[in-house]
């Protein structure tokens, strides 16, 4: 959580405002996380990690997850999803 904290510091505060925003949450409940060491959900973490391109990782948020099962998992279910539509498109 100290990259998470560190990345939010690094901001002025429209940027975190904003930052916090598209991760769908607010700089507020984050910090608050941070402080109380709370477990961040899955979901929250990807988001973290997409929307500061990397810099914190969801691996550093969450450590107690099996991040490359996930990103399977969740690559799998892209991959079906797009299969879905594009029969879809394909019997129109």
């Amino acid at each position: 959580m100290e990259k998470l904290i560190a990345y939010l510091n690094a901001l002025d505060k429209a940027q975190q405002e904003a930052f916090a925003a598209r991760c769908e949450t607010t700089v507020g409940y984050l910090r608050k996380a941070v402080s109380i060491k709370q477990k961040l959900s899955d979901g929250l973490c990807l988001r973290i990690a997409a929307e500061s391109h990397g810099a914190v990782p969801p691996e550093d948020l969450r450590p107690d997850v099996d991040w490359v099962y996930l990103r399977a998992a969740l690559a799998n279910t892209a991959q079906a999803a797009i299969k879905n539509v594009a029969q879809g498109v394909a019997n129109v």
